[in-house]
């Protein structure tokens, strides 16, 4: 049973460890990488790139109200007419044709000059949600990469913690032999031994997982991934206050500017419902030809240009006007109650990546520290093996306090670099430029 029971979880261990290699052929996919797959595939991105496409139109549409306006017509038609006099009725008939052509000049109109500024508003916010998004997809494939990459790095914590109990199951069973051990010993170890296999296999799903999620951002098969590269020079980041990035964030954060620019847009909203009080004022220029347009101008012929205005003044509108202008004011103080909560959370979010980015460099620090004094422990046992002192088992535990250790710093650099990104996308600075800077902690 005990034997069965341990070849079921070598062969779980086996096929899983086959399902997380990369594909034959696959390469190695660097950050860098990852992002402008991103870029070309993730659905977010795109469907942000094509609202913004949309959302540009609108500076053209709300132009379109002060621009002049042409229209022509034309119209033809055969008619028959019976005519009575004195002399008696006698029938006509005849084709009468009618073709004008009109240009139409607003010179005040202020529903107009509110829609073109709403429009260029609505612009701005369109290139600005684009430039959110594309800021987001660069935080959205950091942190996918960077999740697979910690997974990888707990899988492997997981391998040293049951290699650990194989080889003190090993001890174990070589004791009891000679009558040294007891087999409470022996199921204690068992035990420790079956739950650290089961984590394995957590680890392995999970990293799966993580993998998963990687490639739906990328778009594709992500391969191997680049490693941290052994040296870690951290950004100068921290040396700037939360003051000065609190600072950059309210001007530049796309959330913030995003929330502003609605006010702005429920604002001309406001002002594009109180024009229906205002009068209008349109130059009007026409030109018509007309033929044979009634039965008194039969075979007649008429060409007419005019030059003129025509001035608009509305007087009610069964209260339509006052309650639009009403609810657009509504629209625009939640509007502002937006902008007040956006504001609020994106301080917030600001200073627990600010706060992260601070401990990180610390915990990072002395982590490296650790490592230093995990990698003597390990030579240290390995001598002390050779001389008789220590056994494998103890080898074992030194490289596995190691690993673990070395999995805690590598989550204190992940830690580490995404609140760096994140504080730089807050401030609404990040760019491909930093994305490339990141890459370089990999290789």
């Amino acid at each position: 049973m005990h034997i069965l029971r341990t070849k079921h979880g070598l062969l779980a261990q086996v096929l899983g460890a086959a399902l997380l290699l990369p594909a034959p052929g696959a390469s190695a996919l660097g950050l860098m990488q990852a992002y402008e797959a991103a870029i070309k595939n993730d659905p977010a991105y795109r469907a942000a790139r094509h609202m913004a496409e949309a959302g540009r139109e609108n500076k053209v549409l709300g132009r379109s109200g002060l621009l002049p306006s042409v229209s022509a017509s034309y119209s033809g038609s055969r008619n028959h007419s019976d005519i009575t006099n004195a002399g008696g009725t006698r029938p006509e008939e005849y084709n009468s044709k009618s073709a004008v052509l009109q240009v139409r000049q607003p010179i005040v109109n202020f529903d107009a000059l509110a829609r073109y500024k709403q429009g260029v508003l609505q612009a701005e916010a369109a290139e600005n949600g684009l430039a959110g998004e594309t800021r987001q997809v660069a935080l959205r494939v950091i942190g996918a990469y960077i999740e697979a990459l910690f997974k990888q790095d707990q899988l492997a914590a997981a391998k040293s913690e049951r290699d650990m109990y194989v080889e003190r199951m090993k001890v174990n069973d070589r004791l009891f032999a000679k009558g040294e051990g007891t087999k409470t010993d022996m199921l204690e170890t068992r035990a420790r031994l079956d739950v650290a296999e089961a984590a394995v296999l957590e680890a392995q799903d999970a990293l799966a997982a993580a993998r998963v999620t990687l490639e739906g951002v990328i778009g594709g098969p992500a391969g191997e991934l680049d490693a941290l590269a052994p040296q870690f020079n951290r950004r100068p980041a921290e040396a700037q206050s939360f003051d000065e990035w609190l600072k950059m964030a309210l001007e530049n954060n796309a959330e913030i500017k995003g929330r502003r620019l609605n006010v702005d847009i429920g604002q001309q909203e406001v002002n594009k419902q109180r024009a229906g009080h205002y009068p209008r004022l349109d130059a009007i220029a026409s030109l018509s030809n007309s033929k044979s347009e009634s039965i008194n101008t039969i075979h007649t012929e008429y060409k007419t240009r005019s030059v003129g205005f025509q001035l608009s003044v509305p007087l009610y509108a069964g209260g339509a006007v006052n309650a639009s202008t009403r609810q657009a004011v509504a629209n625009r103080e939640r509007a502002k109650a937006d902008l007040q909560a956006e504001t609020d959370k994106q301080t917030l979010e600001l200073r627990r990546d600010y706060d992260q980015l601070v401990s990180s460099a610390a915990r990072i620090a002395a982590l490296e520290k650790a490592v230093e004094s995990g990698k003597l422990l390990v030579t240290a046992t390995e001598q002390s093996i050779k001389g008789g002192v220590r056994i494998n088992l103890d080898l074992l535990d030194a490289r596995r306090q190691l690993t673990i250790t070395e999995r805690d710093l590598a989550q204190a650099r992940y830690t580490y670099i995404l609140a760096y990104v994140k504080l730089r996308a807050a401030a609404g600075i990040l760019a491909p430029d930093d994305v490339r800077t990141m890459a370089t902690y990999f290789r």
